[in-house]
């Protein structure tokens, strides 16, 4: 993870790829989002979308799975480097969540972030709020997810 001082405005970077199985998107909707066209073959082909499609939710969810991962390498390489690794805070939310397009079974998802602006924070100096737009494209190009977050960073220097 790097440090506050060390993300750049317009840096973006691929978190990863997440393949989505009718298995999965089923488990993920009996658990969470029980709509009949996130749990059955044929009343999917009935609804709107067409066809068994991943909840929103699950999208989403599959997006901060590959920014956790993506995290755990990018420490676990910096580690083995002796590099001193920037704790990531919390963050204080996101906003303007919207789902593009339906994902569907066999689609893959790939995710990716980018830094939009960044901030000091003024009530705790030694962190930085970092802004990122955030987005899941599917293997056509099709954007299918995006929205805006922001996150404490640790700053290098107080």
């Amino acid at each position: 993870m790097k440090f506050f001082e060390d993300c750049e405005i317009g840096s973006r970077l691929v978190l990863g790829s997440h393949t989505f199985t009718r298995e999965a998107i089923i488990d993920f909707a009996q658990k969470y989002d029980p709509q009949p066209f996130h749990l059955d073959d044929e009343a999917a082909k009935r609804s709107h979308f067409g066809a068994l499609c991943a909840s929103g939710w699950h999208t989403a969810a599959q997006w901060m799975r590959a920014f956790i991962d993506r995290q755990k390498r990018d420490v676990a390489e910096a580690s083995a480097g002796g590099a001193p690794v920037a704790k990531l805070g919390p963050s204080p939310g996101f906003k303007d969540l919207h789902w593009l397009k339906p994902v569907y079974v066999g689609d893959t998802i790939t995710y990716a972030t980018e830094v939009k602006d960044k901030q000091t924070s003024k009530s705790r100096p030694q962190w930085g709020l970092l802004f990122a737009h955030n987005t899941g494209t599917n293997q056509h190009g099709d954007l299918v997810l995006e929205f805006e977050s922001v996150v404490f960073v640790e700053r290098r220097t107080v």
